[in-house]
């Protein structure tokens, strides 16, 4: 959601003055009145990669979406790119909507039996509508990928350097805490002012973002169909559920080294160094 102009507090956005001898990729690409697709996402992160390599700056990817550094791996197949019609997708989304993944999982199930355990992902809604938009297009549900090879753009994604995939791995229960006083610190910094100005320069939001984790609560808040309080659960709630999706898509990629996260903001050069150590850099 970082790639949404105006979405910064709900975000974690970096602040103007962190970025400070710094150059961030793939920030404030679109309004909240566009749509973001994956095919959006992977040609800024193929101009990021080329404008590190032409100024002779390294790069570091970092995030924690696992459809994201899918493409960057691997690239689009023919159903993200553009060719599914509105209303198919329309269509899927009006099922996660009323049916939850649940109901995404029964159709999928039915329509092309054992696809969930190919699956990278099955909890992930995203990728179980894929699946679904792919039969109705009448491809492979789940396209194969090509390998990645050394030097080149493979299967239209980008290659990364050959440094292991390092995840940062928090126990639930830290990492539960530090989402409810991450939520606390949001609206104290202004979450429901920031979405207020948003919806008077941009009354309607795409779909993506306007279901995007925190800024769909604060809408709910200032139209008064949800209290502060509730508010501030489902957003735990749906984080935690985020979290989780992230551990399972990581857990399933052989190329990932798991570092123990850090404890406290003091515990953060332990962590740089033990990445460096990891990527052979000292």
């Amino acid at each position: 959601m970082l790639v949404y102009r105006g979405m910064d507090i709900g975000t974690a956005k970096p602040a103007p003055a962190a970025r400070a001898g710094l150059v961030y990729y793939g920030l404030d690409l679109v309004t909240p009145a566009e749509l973001c697709s994956a095919g959006v996402y992977l040609r800024a992160a193929k101009e990021a990669v080329r404008s590190a390599a032409a100024h002779g700056r390294g790069l570091l990817v970092v995030g924690g979406t696992g459809l994201y550094f899918d493409l960057l791996f691997h690239g689009l197949d023919g159903a993200d790119q553009g060719g599914v019609p509105p209303e198919v997708r329309a269509r899927y989304q009006a099922l996660l909507a009323s049916g939850g993944i649940a109901a995404l999982h029964a159709e999928a199930e039915r329509r092309c039996p054992g696809v969930l355990s190919r699956l990278a992902d099955p909890e992930n809604p995203r990728r179980v509508q894929r699946v679904l938009e792919r039969l109705d297009l009448g491809q492979d549900p789940v396209p194969r990928r090509s390998p990645v090879g050394s030097g080149h753009l493979v299967d239209r994604g980008v290659l990364l350097p050959s440094h292991p995939l390092v995840v940062l791995s928090i126990a639930p229960l830290l990492l539960a805490s530090r989402i409810a006083l991450r939520i606390d610190a949001m609206f104290e910094q202004g979450l429901l002012d920031e979405v207020r100005a948003l919806l008077d320069t941009y009354p309607r939001w795409s779909a993506t973002a306007a279901a995007a984790i925190g800024y769909a609560e604060a809408r709910a808040v200032l139209e008064g169909t949800l209290s502060l309080p509730a508010a501030k659960e489902r957003i735990a709630a749906r984080t935690r559920q985020l979290a989780k999706r992230q551990r399972t898509w990581f857990r399933h990629r052989a190329d990932a080294l798991w570092l123990d996260g850090p404890l406290s903001a003091s515990d953060i050069p332990r962590i740089a160094d033990a990445v460096e150590v990891a990527w052979g850099l000292r």
